[in-house]
């Protein structure tokens, strides 16, 4: 996927901690997106706690942060159930969608249309809904609070414009 391009739109089975979402629905918002598993051990260390501290330093009318359960492997372990657990468990509130399969193949759907390497990923999509960034890993907190600075910075001058 190349950054700069409008995201590809989520296809997502299922929904928690929110109605059906879809980027539409966040234009206007920068959106934080990481993609996980909840048996991935970057993400359940370094990725999910790291949204949460996101979640509590922005507000959450300029940043939206989604989590995106796009399970490629051990599908059997780690089914909507078990997920529904691990995010009551954990406490994390945000919104967390399920890639959904097509039959028969593995790779989650948004998986694919964003061609990602595994997880944790994260996405970082403007207010115009526009991919700008996707990182395979552990971003540092201070890097993402920069990039996420300089997004919010882009959509305040774009709204200005708008209206002089």
């Amino acid at each position: 996927m190349t950054t700069g391009q409008l995201a590809p739109p989520w296809q997502m089975s299922r929904w928690f901690n929110s109605a059906p979402l879809t980027l539409a629905d966040l234009r206007g918002r920068v959106v934080v997106a990481h993609a996980f598993q909840m048996l991935c051990p970057g993400c359940a260390m370094q990725a999910l706690p790291q949204m949460q501290r996101v979640r509590q330093t922005f507000p959450a009318d300029r940043v939206a942060v989604i989590g995106l359960h796009t399970v490629f492997e051990h599908h059997e372990a780690q089914g909507p159930l078990a997920l529904e657990a691990f995010l009551y468990e954990y406490r994390y509130a945000f919104p967390v969608g399920v890639d959904a399969h097509a039959d028969g193949d593995p790779l989650p759907l948004t998986m694919r249309a964003y061609a990602m390497q595994g997880t944790p990923t994260l996405m970082l999509i403007d207010a115009q809904g526009r991919l700008r960034e996707q990182h395979f890993g552990a971003l540092d907190d201070l890097a993402l609070g920069a990039a996420l600075g300089r997004l919010l910075e882009e959509a305040d001058a774009a709204k200005a414009g708008a209206n002089p």
